[in-house]
């Protein structure tokens, strides 16, 4: 916009009068020009009246020439007022187009972010596409140095890629579940047979075999240390699924593993051979089966001892919400250990497992909540052990369960709460007792049991027995 141009006030007031002058002297000249120039009469005196009309028009060219010095002044004012608002408006025009200008650089900008971002994300999954199918070549290979790095490749791909996170644990709990023979274990007691001693197709099946076993713990180490660490870790696996369905494990190590949501499989798994151990393993939310789960040899720890010398032991587990099943299990002479084992929540489902041989112990076990299903269980020739168990809460079936075993005790166990059911429940060999067991609230219900032998109680004072227990007739 144009610089207003105006001359200097004073310049501009000279040369209006100026100027002013100059036309009412050329009009004057032109009316006694006009008139013929008539002369003028000049009196000896000046009357007063002739000095008051003079004073009159001094003052009157005085007004008229300030008047003209006030329009100037006035006129200058409004030329100056009009050219600030054509400034204001002007300036207000450009800082408009300026905001425009700045936007569309903005969502320029934002654009080419969008495309570098989405050229970044279309270069990071393609990296991680070419990462998975290297991983998943080496995983393949008949070796067992690049099945190694396949299994190392694959869990750090998992910790890097987030979206895809859970298809890499898919792969690795597939590398599990593929068939497996564990190689044959030598007695310690016996001296391990040189190599060159074994015939030749066995000997390389046997070396094939501890490799493969050597990849399948370094899988289940691999999962076992990201399921340890806290929900927070932008690397931890809690709370994905984990399908172990028919695995055979013959070693591995889940120890101070946490199962919190989402859903985690070792249906029909075979533990055998070496331990597996879900030392202070806890399983809070989500669903963990064991259906159909063989423990036949080893042992497995979900604390600090199990199947240590033939014992599963769950000792100190903690089961405080969502499902963990092991219906159909199978424990054959073994000592299962529940000891000091807390239910707290959810529901853990033992219906048709069988427990044949050793021991099976729930000693000091803490039942405050939710419900313990035994349903149809089987305990043959095993030594089930209550003893200090506390049932303050929840339930707690043996609906149908069959004890053919030597003993079964609820000794020094406390009711305080809820209710114990063996409806329909079958002992048929061995003894059951209740000594020193403590009936302070709850319900258990034997009346609708089949005992072949009595239950062993205390004496009762006055005969009755405590409130709460109900007993098959006589």
């Amino acid at each position: 916009m144009p610089a207003l141009r105006l001359w200097g006030i004073r310049r501009s007031i000279f040369l209006t009068i100026s100027a002013t002058l100059a036309l009412v002297g050329a009009l004057i000249a032109a009316a006694l020009w006009y008139a013929g120039w008539p002369g003028l009469q000049r009196d000896a005196t000046v009357t007063a009246a002739v000095l008051f009309d003079l004073l009159k028009l001094v003052f009157a060219v005085v007004a008229g020439i300030g008047g003209i010095a006030a329009l100037v002044v006035a006129y200058r004012r409004q030329r100056v007022a009009e050219h600030t608002n054509a400034l204001a408006e002007f300036a207000h025009q450009l800082a408009h187009t300026a905001d425009l200008r700045a936007e569309i650089t903005k969502a320029l900008a934002e654009a080419a972010d969008e495309r570098a971002k989405i050229e970044t994300d279309r270069n990071g999954v393609r990296l991680f596409n070419e990462r998975f199918a290297k991983a998943s070549d080496q995983l393949g290979s008949e070796k067992v140095a690049p099945r190694l790095a396949g299994v190392y490749a694959m869990a750090g791909l998992a910790d890097d890629w987030r979206e895809g996170r859970q298809t890499c644990i898919d792969v690795l709990c597939a590398y599990l579940r593929m068939p497996y023979t564990p190689p044959p274990e030598t007695p310690s007691e016996a001296p391990t047979q040189a190599d060159d001693q074994v015939p030749t197709v066995d000997a390389e099946a046997i070396r094939a075999a501890r490799e493969e076993r050597e990849v399948r713990h370094t899988v289940i180490r691999l999962i076992g240390s990201h399921l340890r660490l806290v929900e927070e870790d932008p690397t931890s696996w809690r709370g994905l699924d984990f399908d172990f369905t028919g695995a055979a494990f013959d070693g591995g190590d889940f120890s101070d593993a946490s199962f919190s949501g989402g859903r985690v499989s070792f249906a029909g798994a075979s533990f055998s051979g070496r331990g597996v151990s879900f030392d202070r393993a806890s399983f809070s939310g989500g669903a963990v089966l064991f259906d159909g789960a063989s423990f036949s040899g080893g042992w497995v720890s979900f604390y600090k001892a199990a199947f240590n010398g033939g014992l599963v032991s769950f000792h100190k587990a903690s089961f405080s919400g969502g499902r963990v099943s092991f219906r159909k299990a199978s424990f054959s002479d073994r000592e299962v250990s529940f000891t000091m084992a807390s239910f707290s929540g959810g529901a853990v489902f033992f219906d048709g497992a069988s427990f044949s041989g050793g021991r099976v112990l729930f000693t000091g076990a803490r039942f405050g909540g939710g419900e313990v299903s035994f349903g149809e269980a089987s305990f043959s020739g095993a030594w089930v052990s209550f003893e200090l168990a506390s049932f303050r809460g929840g339930k707690v079936s043996f609906r149908e369960a069959a004890f053919s075993g030597e003993k079964v005790f609820f000794s020094g166990a406390s009711f305080s709460a809820g209710e114990v059911s063996f409806a329909g429940a079958r002992f048929s060999g061995g003894e059951v007792s209740f000594r020193m067991t403590m009936f302070s609230g709850g319900q258990v219900r034997l009346d609708e049991a089949f005992i072949d032998v009595l239950p062993k109680f205390d004496v009762w004072p006055g005969g009755a027995p405590p409130e709460g227990l109900f007993l098959p007739e006589a």
